[in-house]
């Protein structure tokens, strides 16, 4: 009986004096959580979804800066890979050990395969850093006809990759003896253009 009661409290009443439409304090209530559980579902709806605000994560840890770095990657800060990238080197560089040769590499490949960047372009910026040949010397063309006519911009571009090769390997993986076979290939490398563009004469 009381809880027919109850269900006949929540619905509005007319007066017998005045035939007017009142509403009871349950009633009231009762419009009063609808309301509000409505305007909370509104606002829930309307907040948008989490966005990256493209600040460069730090340090000390790696791991973390690149779990922070992937997420703002793939939410909207893409156009900033390379500032990423070099700020995890940067991080790196607190903690420098031959393992995080393989953790750069495991970020190049999800690069890939997120889109940010091509097989090509994650291979040659693994090996810019991390590997014993030189990008900025690759390619099939003819050393006297294509070579030599730049040769002082080649070596330039050879100098900046040994930079990085030096950053790489020597500052974040602490590979010593990669990072001198890679100094010593550059060395090579000068003075065989020297001798073969010599040798080649004047280009006409």
């Amino acid at each position: 009986m009381k809880l027919k009661q109850a269900v006949i409290l929540s619905y509005p009443t007319k007066t017998k004096t005045t035939g007017e439409i009142t509403m009871n304090r349950p009633a009231i209530i009762g419009l009063l959580s609808i309301t509000a559980a409505a305007a909370l579902l509104s606002a829930c709806n309307s907040n948008p979804p989490r966005t990256a605000q493209c600040n460069l994560p730090e340090g000390p840890q790696l791991d973390q800066a690149i779990s922070a770095a992937r997420f703002d990657l793939v939410t909207g800060c893409e156009d900033r890979f390379q500032d990423y990238f070099e700020r995890l080197l940067e991080i790196a560089e607190g903690d420098p050990k031959k393992e995080n040769k393989a953790k750069f590499s495991e970020f190049l490949v999800w690069a890939n395969q997120e889109g940010l960047l091509s097989k090509r372009q994650a291979r040659e910026t693994y090996n810019r850093y991390f590997g014993l040949k030189y990008v900025s010397l690759l390619g099939d063309y003819s050393v006297c006809s294509q070579t030599c006519p730049r040769q002082t911009q080649v070596m330039a571009d050879m100098q900046r990759e040994l930079a990085d090769k030096e950053q790489g390997l020597l500052k974040v993986s602490a590979d010593q003896r990669a990072y001198h076979r890679a100094n010593r290939l550059f060395r090579e490398t000068e003075l065989v253009l020297e001798a073969t563009c010599s040798a080649c004469g004047p280009v006409e």
